[in-house]
């Protein structure tokens, strides 16, 4: 399982997934806990809010974890099969190993623009 976690900093869960271009992926560990194993830092074109191809790094995600998107962006990827989980929580690998141990994400602030 992959799951991404939009991280403009790379150190904090962040918002606005739509235009992220910096992604933290995580996977499973085999102990019960995630590892770190790739970071997406796209050019600006590839934000999901920009892209319009047919493949993109974030479609072999099987999970989007972010602090907040549109109902587009909760679209597109659910089209290609990526559930997309919105959280208030603030570090990317504890959201990412809650998330995998079935332990639920504190709820996000409601999205604006």
């Amino acid at each position: 399982m992959k799951i991404a976690i939009s991280s403009q900093n790379f150190r904090t869960v962040t918002g606005h997934a739509g235009k992220s271009r910096r992604f933290l992926v995580f996977t499973p560990d085999g102990a019960g806990g995630v590892l770190e194993s790739e970071r997406l830092d796209l050019p600006k074109e590839m934000s999901l809010h920009e892209f319009r191809g047919l493949e993109h790094p974030l479609f072999g995600m099987q999970v989007v974890i972010t602090a907040g998107c549109g109902d587009g962006f909760v679209r597109r990827l659910g089209a290609h099969g990526v559930q997309v989980v919105t959280t208030s929580a603030e570090d990317p690998a504890q959201a990412a190993a809650d998330f995998l141990a079935g332990r639920p994400l504190p709820p996000a602030a409601p999205h604006s623009h």
